[in-house]
């Protein structure tokens, strides 16, 4: 395995143990057995290390394979893979917007879902505000599955407020925690897409 491959693998597993305040150089160190300086060889701070691990995550997305589909389910497919790759390793969550602009396989991901709302008619600023809808509900998606779950205590502790107080909130609660986080994001994703397609039409009216 290349050295910079190995550090990588390491350091997520170090994550995936320890979340990421347990990352250091010296936790991946001892995660490959090895002196802490050298890894320096190859890798400059933590940073660089975070940046490295939400590569390694996001390589595991395939974008080759969703081409053919029409551009709302192409879109559609390319955001649960991503969903897939991170929900593998979830204490990944808070990097991803901080090293997703300087992770290849992020552009990789990117430059697929661009075709596709460029392939739907969406260019220039319309296109930037799509994608930053996209990206900004997979990531919120992914915190508040991880970070709030449905099936969570949080859920449970609404569902007893006051019915007299909160009648709606408390229903809902209740029926939230049966939905499970796949159809929690699928059908959200649907209704994102749903308003992007909505806004092409009246835009061609």
């Amino acid at each position: 395995m290349r050295p910079i491959l190995a550090q990588s693998a390491a350091a997520l597993a170090v994550i995936d143990r320890d979340d990421t305040a347990g990352l250091s150089m010296r936790a991946v160190a001892s995660e490959l057995r090895v002196g802490a300086m050298s890894l320096y060889r190859y890798v400059s701070n933590r940073q660089e290390l975070e940046r490295l691990v939400v590569d390694l995550v996001l390589a595991a997305v395939d974008t080759g394979h969703a081409h053919r589909l029409p551009w709302r389910s192409r879109v559609a497919e390319l955001a649960e893979r991503a969903r897939a790759a991170v929900a593998a390793h979830p204490a990944v969550i808070p990097l991803l917007l901080a090293h997703r602009h300087t992770a290849p396989n992020s552009w990789r991901w990117t430059e697929a879902v661009l075709v596709a709302l460029t392939e739907a008619g969406l260019t220039g600023q319309r296109r930037v505000i799509a994608l930053r809808c996209v990206v900004a509900y997979i990531t919120g998606a992914l915190q508040a599955e991880y970070l709030g779950p449905l099936a969570g205590p949080g859920t449970t502790a609404l569902a007893a407020l006051s019915t007299s107080r909160y009648p709606l909130l408390a229903e809902t609660a209740k029926s939230a925690s049966g939905i499970p986080p796949e159809q929690e994001f699928g059908q959200g994703l649907d209704i994102v897409l749903q308003g992007l397609r909505m806004m092409l039409t009246s835009n061609a009216d």
